[in-house]
């Protein structure tokens, strides 16, 4: 069978929140869009990770790009007209279906895939987007510093597809497209000597990186007995016990993320409809069933993405094919082995072991095992980039007498959020650093020698200290939005991306058609900046 072939003007690979808004911003300038994702749902860590949006405390003051405003205003619109509210929550201007601890709009992941759907469809209509999901990208070619195409594989057919294009676009969850064309690049952490970083390592270590974890969802109905089979690696799983940490991984008692400190965090220690409750139940809760009509919801829906899942054992980036399905399949394992442990061996809030009737809920992620779709990443391969945000730029700590963050005068979005490292796979702790809201420079949007690829997410120019700031969900969207505007920005000039930065002229055109898509290039100042730091699962700066 003849291979099919495809051209377009840019090709984005992968359908996360990057992706996403890199298709969006690239087709309301105009161009054609080819978006290609291995998985049926778009949305990556919003959905198919089925991780609810860690934002910054003053999400809901017009602080984001006007089009990540509009995703959640889709979302709460999607509850208000499709699911039955009560009518107080309907009225609520600031709805959180979930009333979760970690967002104001903790909500779940199938609600936020159908919102994307709806987003892409008119350019779909229109045929300025075509959407290639289950296609697997297996191959770059590459021409001297550009790629030329990639190959893809149908997963429903099997059948062969090279996609061409004019610019290439690497929303990946860890970076994949950067390795297969060869573009340069780093995974894991830098040495102090490359960074002058306070917090990076004595030595570079490519293999040390922060865990993954596999998210899953639940209910709690009292009374019922759910209980899983036992996971087959549970007896020494229930044992295992990372050396910096206070107790074994299947326990109540976790290292505090900034202390170090031995802290419990149960499941509950208090009733369910308590808020801001610091347990587990209330931390990532999807949905609060007193916010719908009595009798829809059987119970609150709760997302699980705790420490105790945090798999360390071994990394995925950068190993081979069969170590890294090995590693995720170890993932799963552990965050089945649990919420086993929470069933069965737990102790209770009210004396007692286990919680039977906490029941998985696949239904919400689209799958049929109650766990996600897809491992939740936090790290990947990074481009070595023409400018590269060091702990330096953005860290409190390392800029003694200033109020703010670095300002770039090449910014193309703004972002916020603590920078955050959970467990690396060489046993090390956590990092937890106050840092404060930041720019997006485009210096670390362009590879130092390819010319026609860009990154959408956090694979841009950070560190693996920076990474841990830049990671988040509202960020991952400004990224890729910023690179879907330079795409379309660099063609219709027909000039080399490379040239938007490094023409004064230029970059201040290519930033006026940032602002008027409604990016924010810049934090709004009223005196000094509030930095984000971390109280239990809520911002010092009163977001959550």
């Amino acid at each position: 069978m003849a291979v099919k072939e495809l051209a377009t003007d840019v090709a984005i690979i992968g359908g996360g929140l990057g992706g996403i808004s890199a298709a969006l911003a690239a087709t309301r300038l105009g161009v054609q869009v080819v978006l290609v994702e291995e998985l049926d749902w778009l949305g990556g860590q919003l959905t198919a990770q089925a991780v609810p949006p860690d934002e910054h405390p003053w999400i809901e003051h017009l602080t984001a790009s006007r089009s990540y405003a509009a995703l959640r205003e889709a979302i709460r619109a999607y509850y208000r007209t499709h699911l039955p509210l009560t009518d107080e929550a309907r009225t609520r201007v600031h709805l959180n279906p979930g009333q979760g601890n970690v967002s104001t709009l903790c909500h779940e992941p199938w609600v936020a895939m159908k919102v994307i759907d709806e987003l892409l469809a008119p350019w779909v209509a229109a045929g300025k987007l075509t959407v290639l999901r289950r296609h697997r990208t297996v191959k770059a070619e590459t021409q001297g510093d550009r790629v030329h195409a990639v190959h893809l594989q149908d997963l429903a057919t099997g059948n062969d597809m090279v996609l061409g294009a004019r610019v290439f676009i690497d929303a990946t969850e860890i970076g994949d497209l950067l390795d297969m064309a060869d573009v340069e690049h780093v995974f894991g952490a830098e040495a102090q000597s490359q960074t002058n970083e306070p917090h990076a390592l004595p030595q570079a270590d490519p293999f040390d990186q922060q865990a993954v974890t596999w998210c899953l969802a639940a209910d709690y109905l009292p009374g019922e007995d759910h209980t899983i089979d036992k996971p087959r690696d549970y007896d020494r799983l229930k044992s295992l016990k990372l050396d910096c940490w206070p107790g074994p991984q299947l326990s109540w008692t976790l290292s505090d993320f900034v202390t170090h400190e031995p802290r419990e965090r149960p499941l509950f220690i208090g009733p369910t409809d308590a808020e801001s409750l610091y347990d587990l139940w209330h931390a990532r809760r999807i949905a609060y069933r007193k916010n719908f009509v009595p009798g829809r919801y059987a119970s609150d829906i709760t997302l699980a993405n705790w420490p105790q899942m945090d798999y360390w054992e071994a990394p995925v980036v950068g190993v081979s094919p069969q170590a890294q399905a090995q590693a995720l399949q170890a993932a799963r394992e552990l965050s089945l082995a649990f919420f086993y442990w929470m069933q069965t061996d737990a102790p209770r809030h009210d004396g007692g072991c286990g919680y039977p009737g906490l029941r998985l809920r696949g239904d919400v992620l689209g799958t049929s095992d109650g766990l996600a779709k897809q491992a939740y990443y936090r790290e990947g391969r990074r481009i070595r980039a023409e400018f590269t945000v060091l702990e330096q730029h953005i860290g409190v700590a390392t800029r003694p007498g200033a109020d703010a963050a670095e300002t770039f005068d090449d910014s193309v979005g703004i972002g916020a959020y603590r920078i955050d490292l959970h467990p690396s796979t060489r046993g090390r702790n956590t990092v937890d650093i106050d840092s404060f809201p930041f720019q997006i420079p485009l210096g670390a949007l362009l590879p130092v020698r390819v010319e026609n690829l860009l990154p959408a997410c956090k694979n841009l120019g950070t560190t693996r200290i920076t990474n841990g700031a830049y990671r988040e969900h509202a960020t991952e969207w400004s990224i890729g939005e910023a690179s879907g505007t330079l795409a379309a920005f660099a063609l219709a000039r027909r000039q080399p991306l490379r040239a938007v930065r490094a023409d004064t002229e230029i970059l201040r055109d290519f930033q006026r058609t940032l602002a008027q898509q409604g990016v924010l290039l810049a934090w709004p100042r009223f005196g000094a900046l509030t930095p984000t730091r971390r109280v239990g699962y809520q911002f010092a700066s009163g977001g959550r």
